[in-house]
């Protein structure tokens, strides 16, 4: 019998730079369901068939999976480690089939210091070409809602920060399989409410960061948001002010099918010596917001 809560599996995150392998080797008796690996700005001298190779070993037999591959980086401009990027973007979609998956995401990239409206031509110029080749072995995009530091008038890395970008982006790019790599501690650290944003785009979200949001509303009222005082702060699932019960949901209700992996090693309290200890306890949190167990309907 299929089980369908898990239509919604609960993972982390894993660098595919850092012997993911035995990494998820050492974790995966806490029970964690998928696993992203992460690249930043480079495969470096990675050979994805090898690494697809060990980490589908030690996957075998468990029933957890690859959820997706990531490239973080600057797609859009032009310098050599840019470029490295952009080839580290192409090399994940030819061997995405290799982990299991068919998902690639990361940042969107910027013109530096430029506006969103004005790093669409360019971003046109680049994911046009690379969504169709995507599309070609049946690969689906998804770029991360993360600012980087960056607005709507300048930035660095990314663009696909809010609905506004997204549209502009989609428009450039009218493909199917090019969309959204959510998560709402990205929208709540601009003070934006993540669930009727959530409810508007769950169609194009592919794969969803498990990040959670602490907002000092104290702080807010009395230094506003510009000051030296940090009134938002990242947090591991279970320990800020997000309801993952209503999050998952929404995207079940929406029709998500794909993993919430935990975005770990943000959390200003559960770090260093607790950092295993905090992503835990949010994988067992968001399995019981999940719905807890399977328990089959009875027969008559």
């Amino acid at each position: 019998m299929s089980n369908p809560i898990l239509d919604i599996r609960i993972g982390t995150l894993v660098s595919g730079s850092n012997n993911p392998a035995e990494y998820i080797r050492q974790i995966l008796p806490h029970g964690f369901e998928s696993f992203q690996l992460t690249f930043w700005q480079t495969l470096g001298d990675t050979n994805l068939a090898r690494l697809a190779d060990k980490v589908n070993a030690v996957l075998e037999g468990s029933g957890a999976k690859i959820s997706s591959v990531g490239m973080y980086g600057n797609p859009l401009e032009s310098a050599d480690i840019d470029r490295e990027t952009i080839r580290g973007w192409e090399a994940l979609i030819d061997n995405a089939h290799l982990f299991g998956t068919d998902i690639v995401c990361g940042f969107s990239g910027r013109l530096r210091d430029q506006s969103i409206p004005d790093s669409i031509p360019r971003f046109r110029e680049v994911f046009h070409p690379l969504t169709e080749r995507a599309a070609a072995k049946n690969v689906r995009i998804a770029f991360e809602n993360c600012d980087m530091g960056g607005d709507w008038q300048r930035g660095d890395w990314n663009i696909a920060l809010f609905p506004e970008a997204w549209e502009l982006m989609f428009d450039a790019v009218p493909l199917a399989n090019i969309g959204l790599e959510w998560e709402p501690c990205h929208q709540m650290v601009s003070l934006i409410d993540p669930m009727p944003q959530l409810r508007e785009w769950v169609h194009r979200i592919f794969h969803v960061h498990g990040k959670c949001c602490t907002i000092k509303w104290d702080v807010v009222k009395k230094y506003g948001i510009h000051g030296k005082q940090q009134f938002a702060f990242h947090r591991t699932p279970g320990f800020g002010d997000c309801n993952w019960t209503d999050i998952i949901s929404e995207l079940r209700e929406g029709g998500f099918k794909g993993s919430i992996d935990i975005e770990g090693w943000h959390d200003p309290v559960y770090k260093d010596a607790l950092e295993m200890s905090g992503q835990v306890r949010s994988l067992n949190y968001l399995k019981d917001c999940r719905g807890g167990d399977f328990v089959p309907n009875p027969e008559v």
